[in-house]
């Protein structure tokens, strides 16, 4: 689950080329089936696919081995290898180097049918784990030119786990499948070095959906909000966009005793981050969807009697609704310029993009949400709340019909509103989950509902 991440620049829109890449899932796909769905093949839904109690312990060992192992993004090369080992090993055909460290499998079912993906994201994060987990994390590697711990304080290697063991299982049923699965084990969500591209848009932008386009993309992220084995899901936008802006006010340096002997870009600033508040509040239709804009960096200045000729401001935009996502683009670009000017300064907006919203395809959940209900239990699956986070799931979601769910880790003795968050240092998950998340994952597939593939 990603806080905040950078893309590329506002008014260089970036559109997923269809052209074939070097490194696809390739030879192999070209003869993958046809969207071909019989009814007469079509799985009882009542008829759940479970896991064995030794897959299960296998589950909790690869989480073991992948958590004490962790990578930063663009170099999960010993997750990567693992995981395509283990593929390989399992008949599954392997294409791996994709993004960087990507792998991706594909399996072919016994009978013609639609192509579902399943995606897991691979990377850690730069942080220091303080659980006191027997398999915790004593990893260092390097981020921003710098040596640092790394944690998987989101998540990722129980996502990876889950992903392998649902494997394991629909190897073993190839047979019963009524038609084939795309394993998606994707770098880089937590956002690529600075400097490199990566992740589900630098996958997309390779080729991997190019010779088969799976007919929906489906995704778990376990999180610290829910207790163990409770599935948040929701319709349509479910994760904010995210996208980081730079202002950087120019003015003209003066003693501060004779302010008017030049333009104060600090007091500029000030204005600029006041009157940029009034763009959520009074000058966007939030009845449409919630909106936020943060500052997060305000730096200027390095002597108190002296006013500068510069002043940074870095920031943040959530938001719900891409329409209005590329509004408030507009609206701060020009809210910044005209303030500055008004103070005889200059301002310089450069906005990047980061991932946009992660909507949900409504029908799709629609007609996944029994089958839900029957793997996790009625009661343990819920509407979701809106969720400011982001999520680069997205970017598959918006190529071909998603659907992105949240599983609860955190134990039933526990309270989930004081537990660690994802991204802490004490982010724990009660390993229970996995076996939920497996098994969704499995069902999904072999029961997919052809109703959806008739609409």
């Amino acid at each position: 689950m990603h806080r905040t991440q950078d893309r590329h620049s506002h008014r260089h829109q970036h559109r997923h080329p269809r052209s074939t890449a070097h490194r696809l899932v390739a030879a192999a796909l070209l003869f993958a089936s046809p969207l071909v769905f019989s009814s007469a093949s079509a799985h009882d839904h009542s008829s759940l696919h479970t896991i064995s109690s030794n897959l299960e312990q296998q589950v909790i060992e690869w989480r073991r081995d992948i958590h004490q192992h962790p990578e930063l993004s663009n170099r999960e090369f010993r997750t990567a290898a693992l995981v395509a080992e283990h593929l390989r090993n399992l008949g599954i055909e392997v294409q791996t180097d994709i993004a960087h460290t990507g792998v991706v499998g594909f399996l072919r079912g016994g009978q013609p049918g639609p192509t579902i993906a399943l995606r897991a994201d691979m990377d850690a994060l730069p942080v220091k784990e303080l659980t006191d987990v027997p398999f915790a994390s004593q990893a260092m590697g390097e981020y921003r030119g710098r040596e640092v711990p790394v944690m998987h304080a989101c998540g990722h290697d129980l996502h990876v786990a889950m992903l392998m063991g649902a494997a394991t299982h629909l190897a073993a049923h190839r047979d019963e499948i009524t038609g084939n699965v795309m394993f998606i084990f994707q770098p880089a969500e937590e956002g690529a070095p600075e400097g490199e591209e990566g992740g589900a848009e630098l996958m997309l932008k390779e080729g991997i959906f190019a010779d088969v386009q799976p007919d929906a993309v489906l995704g778990i992220h376990v999180w610290s909000a829910a207790n163990t084995g409770v599935i948040g899901y929701r319709k349509g936008p479910l994760m904010a966009s995210s996208d980081r802006f730079e202002i950087t006010i120019k003015g003209e340096q003066t003693h501060g005793s004779r302010p008017w002997g030049g333009v104060d870009p600090i007091v500029t600033a000030a204005q600029v981050i006041n009157n940029v508040q009034t763009i959520v509040s009074r000058q966007v239709d939030i009845t449409k969807a919630p909106a936020v804009v943060s500052f997060g960096i305000v730096e200027g200045g390095i002597r108190n009697n002296i006013i500068p000729d510069e002043v940074y401001l870095e920031g943040t935009i959530r938001n719900f609704d891409m329409g209005i996502r590329s509004e408030i683009f507009d609206k701060l670009t020009r809210t910044a310029e005209y303030t500055a000017r008004s103070a005889g300064a200059e301002a310089h907006v450069h906005i990047h993009e980061g991932y946009p919203v992660t909507v949900n395809h409504p029908e799709l959940v629609e007609h996944l949400l029994p089958l839900t209900r029957q793997v996790a239990g009625d009661s343990n699956v819920r509407e979701n709340d809106l969720v400011t986070g982001a999520e680069d799931f997205s970017f598959f979601a918006q190529e071909v019909p998603g659907m992105f769910v949240f599983l609860g880790i955190t134990p039933h003795d526990q309270d989930p509103a004081t537990a660690p968050s994802n991204h802490s240092p004490y982010f724990y998950a009660d390993e229970a989950a996995l076996k939920v998340g497996t098994e969704l994952f499995i069902n999904w597939v072999m029961s997919f509902p052809e109703e959806f593939l008739a609409r």
